[in-house]
């Protein structure tokens, strides 16, 4: 049976202890935290996962221009492992995994140089990232973006040859499904061919609201990710569709995303997990 974990960048300028609350009230098995070391008390944090009974799955990262592990400027990418490490640090004093890592800054849809050379300097970053984390049992996973917010990875096939490249046992990939709904011919396919360099999921519609309020169909996704045996969280990543998704956020709109949506993402999950399962049993 699955997993299931909700991402916290949902819920955008709310205390963490509500979030806590709010998931594990509508059976969530963990909380996916955003990679703002800054942001947490960690000791708080694990009180409070810990007395609502549920854990903190992963650590979304925030890839911007001021943390590009692909940037011509050494100073820049130096600063981007540094960020990396500090989330690494964070991971581990919350009990979380699992954290999110880009080679590049989100919204870069051009190289600054060579695509060869921001291709190396990323592997590079990762590594070293990985090397750190990998002393505090913490993994990284490479996220593919669509072209749209990157040029770097946009398919998981991408991905996996980067994870490739860096080798080291700490370090997977993961798939998100509102990305992999623009860029990926076969989404189950895609998962299949991933197999067990698959650690996490973000799962969202195609309009990257609740999964069954758009049109794509995630019974062959969670039959995929049931084949390959995948045995991370299934994390939920959804936001207003607006250019601004947290300014529509801070002006008070989206506030279906909260308690209705959190609900409905796993009620239609489940139901679909259910079914899968009876055709087994």
């Amino acid at each position: 049976m699955f997993k299931y974990s909700f991402d916290s960048l949902v819920y955008f300028g709310e205390d963490v202890e509500k979030s806590v609350e709010r998931v594990a009230r509508f059976g969530y098995d963990a909380i996916e935290l955003v990679g703002e070391p800054k942001a947490y008390d960690t000791k708080k944090v694990r009180k409070i996962v810990s007395d609502y009974g549920i854990t903190v799955s992963s650590i979304c990262s925030i890839y911007n221009h001021e943390r590009d592990l692909a940037h011509p400027d050494a100073h820049k990418r130096k600063q981007a492992i540094d960020y990396v490490k500090s989330v690494a640090d964070m991971a581990a004093e919350v009990g979380a995994p699992v954290m999110i890592v880009a080679p590049t800054a989100n919204g870069k849809t051009a190289s600054l140089a060579s695509d060869e050379d921001e291709a190396k300097w990323a592997i590079e970053g990762i590594r070293e990232g990985a090397e750190y984390a990998a002393k505090l049992n913490v993994n990284l996973c490479i996220e593919a973006w669509n072209r749209y917010e990157t040029y770097m990875l946009n398919r998981l096939d991408q991905a996996l040859d980067m994870w490739k490249k860096v080798d080291l046992p700490n370090v997977g990939i993961m798939g998100d499904t509102f990305h992999m709904n623009i860029e990926e011919e076969n989404i189950a396919e895609a998962i299949r061919n991933s197999g067990e360099a698959l650690i996490h999921v973000h799962l969202a519609d195609s309009n990257r609201k609740a999964p069954g309020l758009g049109h794509i169909d995630f019974a062959p996704i969670l039959q995929a990710l049931k084949d390959i045996n995948y045995q991370g969280h299934l994390t939920f990543e959804i936001l207003p569709a607006a250019a601004d998704p947290f300014g529509v956020m801070e002006k008070g709109g989206g506030q279906e995303f909260f308690d209705d949506y959190t609900q409905k993402c796993i009620d239609h999950l489940k139901s679909i997990e259910k079914s899968i399962y009876s055709k087994t049993s």
